[in-house]
């Protein structure tokens, strides 16, 4: 005998309410499935085959790729490849540094205003979303050129020599990457910001802590789940980014998004590339990991997925 449920007062057999669950899911495990599931197979497939001679996928499998990473070639060992990785993270690690401290007042001071003033301020935020990374970065190379302003200033100043511009130079890269991950960590602090409990930092000050103990103590810990968002949304994308520092740095700030995208590039060493995108992969997953272990169950962490 068919059992009957009740699904929103409606009576339906358990067969039916499992298809209906399953068209609800389909949709998105077909989109996960040929967007995410299926290019990260082929790119762990293709990390572990070879470069043929005239730049072709050979596929035999090998752990060439990877060795190569670890700095093992024909010519003994190197760390290129192992300076390049560190000089990601650092770049990344600087830039989500920044661009949470910037956030923080930017949250409070968006957080304060009234009406219409507030959602303008989030348009203005926003708004850099609306134009291409590359036009950006080319306007910041427009900005920081020998006949603007700030050049001018530092030639005065005798910084930089005469006829120079700000770029390619690694304040130029900052700049570039923390104006472009800016909104990543303001947005999501500015949710916390705007839904914090003012008693407790009433509190606070009535027992006569100071600003920074009232900061660290009563506003920082309600700030966490948002905190946390903001770190993931800046340091993961700024670990894989190649256009800033490549219009902005040069030759000499090479970060791992440069090298992925020479491999599939101009050198056309497909399986290398691969290897180094599933390697920035891992490294992410872990970061990820120790991020939600640490902070991730204490404090109100745990919300975020």
């Amino acid at each position: 005998m068919t059992r009957l449920l009740i699904w929103y007062g409606e009576l339906a057999t358990g067969r039916r309410l499992f298809c209906r669950g399953a068209s609800f899911l389909l949709p998105a495990l077909l989109w996960l499935t040929l967007f995410l599931m299926l290019p990260s197979i082929a790119l762990v497939a293709v990390a572990f085959a070879q470069r043929g001679a005239y730049g072709e996928v050979v596929w035999q499998f090998t752990l060439k790729n990877f060795h190569r990473l670890l700095g093992y070639g024909l010519f003994g060992w190197s760390a290129d490849y192992l300076l390049i990785l560190l000089r990601s993270v650092w770049v990344a690690l600087v830039t989500t540094v920044l661009g949470v401290v910037l956030s923080y007042p930017l949250a409070f001071f968006i957080a304060s205003r009234r009406g219409r003033a507030r959602y303008l301020w989030l348009a203005l935020i926003i708004l850099p979303f609306c134009t291409n990374l590359v036009i950006r970065t080319y306007a910041w190379q427009l900005f920081l050129s020998n006949q603007m302003p700030l050049a001018r200033l530092a030639h005065w100043f005798g910084w930089l020599p005469e006829g120079w511009a700000l770029y390619p130079g690694t304040v130029a890269v900052y700049l570039g990457m923390v104006s472009s991950f800016l909104p990543f960590a303001a947005l999501p602090l500015y949710t916390s910001v705007e839904r914090l409990d003012w008693s407790v930092v009433e509190a606070a000050q009535d027992l006569y802590a100071s600003r920074w103990r009232v900061f660290v103590h009563a506003i920082v810990p309600q700030t966490i789940p948002g905190l946390t968002v903001a770190l993931i949304l800046t340091f993961i994308p700024a670990m894989g980014v190649f256009v800033v520092p490549d219009l902005l740095g040069g030759a000499k700030h090479m970060l791992i998004g440069n090298l992925i995208q020479q491999q599939f590039g101009a050198s056309r060493d497909w399986p290398f590339g691969a290897a180094i995108s599933m390697a920035l992969m891992v490294l992410t997953l872990v970061g990820l990991f120790l991020l939600r272990r640490s902070g991730g169950n204490d404090r109100g962490g745990g919300d975020w997925p």
